[in-house]
């Protein structure tokens, strides 16, 4: 399955339910344009690209059900509903298990910033930070603070630097 098949199997996937919104598209395709750009950048091979893409692509996968089931998105919410979905999502794929098993374990870590095990791992969290800090118009401090403390890609601080004003 390639990253275009796998982008266009969630579209329909959602489709299927009427909590998704439209913003839930918009941000997963924005999150995915960031952690390509950033992978590409930072040189990742191809496996661990993928691995990275098909991440980002599916890390907000629980989003419409936490809405349903919890009335929120709050992010633990979607790290522990989006474990299951993930898990059966991707079943449904040619995706080899071990890169099935490393997506799954990032969408279920994609809002826990300790113990990063992996460029995959930290390049989706600093593509989703640059999302929604537009998204949710984060303060010039709340930039600061996550520039000096979450990014570490040179990549990844340039955007940073470039869309909002991260000063090193």
């Amino acid at each position: 399955m390639t990253i275009a098949e796998l982008m266009e199997k969630l579209i329909a996937y959602t489709a299927e339910d009427s909590n998704v919104i439209h913003h839930d598209v918009n941000h997963f395709m924005k999150v995915w344009g960031f952690a390509r750009t950033i992978g590409m950048e930072e040189g990742l091979d191809e496996k661990t690209q993928f691995t990275l893409e098909a991440a980002a692509i599916l890390h907000d996968i629980a989003c419409p059900l936490c809405r349903r089931k919890y009335g929120n998105t709050e992010g633990k919410h979607q790290e522990e509903e989006g474990l299951i979905l993930a898990e059966k999502f991707l079943a449904e794929t040619d995706i080899p298990e071990d890169i099935q098993a490393r997506v799954v374990y990032l969408v279920s870590h994609h809002h826990t910033y300790t113990n990063v095990d992996g460029m995959d791992y930290q390049i989706l969290l600093e593509a989703d930070y640059l999302v929604n800090a537009d998204e949710s118009d984060y303060s010039k401090e709340n930039i600061q603070n996550t520039g000096d403390k979450i990014f570490k890609t040179d990549s990844g601080l340039r955007l940073l630097t470039a869309l909002y004003g991260y000063e090193k």
